[in-house]
């Protein structure tokens, strides 16, 4: 998480279910870290000239930024409601809600939102602007779906790359701070390639294989203990596909959490493809974490 005195952590809401979960989860996890919880609306309308205020003969506060602005209030109290003694603030932003989160994220610790947000295509699992925070987003992204579960650990997947690092400081702390056991996952399925233009090997050694990649994770996940007193850890080795072994992995687990991108990711993609997969598939919030630039 972003470390500035002062960062806090920074939700999304559109008045939908979903960001009604965003909010209990970014309050609780607002409390946890001791930090203050700001609570945003993208307010789109005046983008498209729309009439902001009320219509002739409709009731007071009927107007659009009216309605905006009851919708923050409102999910400011159950923050409240929920975490008594937070510090809970609010704010209407102009701009696409998007725009507005990754805006907010170079000085937020943290950006929560969730899954799917009002008027979404019933065919997506995932939103679209969960998607897009997550890829730009300049701090960690945190997205509310699946099950909603007070135990089980915090799962993280690891590669031996900088984002996989990140991700795995990120999720150490969460475990700590939620006191529960970590559980690093690698997952392979062929022998690392070294380079660009590198070639595969057709036959190769299964026990040296799987005992390079034990050093992977071993490697992946050095020194989190003595960084993190009190941390529990747990290692799983699987051969298969790593959004696969991921979702399974985190089958009982309170919180998901991968690198923005890792090896064998094309350099174009903000987002990984094994964050996507995660994101629609997992049944967990699942956290996006991005490598210090």
């Amino acid at each position: 998480m972003n470390a500035a005195n002062g960062a806090a952590v920074v939700v999304g809401v559109d008045g939908s279910p979903s960001a009604l979960r965003a909010v209990r989860l970014a309050a609780a996890t607002a409390a946890r870290r001791g930090r203050a919880l700001r609570v945003v609306h993208g307010f789109i309308w005046p983008l498209l000239r729309a009439p902001l205020g009320p219509a002739p003969g409709s009731p007071p506060g009927a107007g659009l930024r009216e309605q905006a602005t009851r919708l923050v209030d409102e999910a400011v109290a159950q923050a409240e409601a929920a975490q008594p003694g937070l510090r809970v603030t609010g704010e209407v932003i102009d701009g696409s809600a998007s725009a507005v989160l990754v805006g907010e994220s170079p000085t937020a610790a943290l950006i929560v939102l969730g899954d799917r947000g009002l008027g979404g295509f019933a065919a997506l699992m995932v939103g679209s602007v969960a998607v897009q925070v997550a890829a730009y987003a300049g701090c960690p992204v945190l997205v509310a779906r699946g099950a909603e579960r007070a135990d089980g650990p915090v799962v993280v997947g690891v590669d031996g790359s900088a984002a996989s690092q990140a991700a795995a400081e990120f999720a150490a702390e969460e475990a700590v701070a939620r006191g529960v056991a970590l559980r690093a996952v690698h997952a392979y399925r062929h022998p690392a390639s070294e380079g660009p233009g590198d070639m595969q090997p057709l036959v190769y050694d299964e026990q040296k294989l799987r005992g390079t990649e034990h050093r992977v994770l071993d490697d992946a996940v050095a020194g989190l203990a003595g960084r993190w007193p009190g941390l529990r850890l747990e290692r799983v080795l699987a051969r298969r596909r790593p959004a696969a072994a991921l979702t399974e992995a985190a089958g009982d687990a309170q919180l998901l959490v991968v690198g923005g991108t890792g090896h064998g990711e094309l350099t174009g993609l903000l987002l990984g493809s094994v964050g996507h997969a995660v994101l629609h598939r997992a049944d967990c919030p699942v956290a996006v974490v991005r490598a210090p630039a």
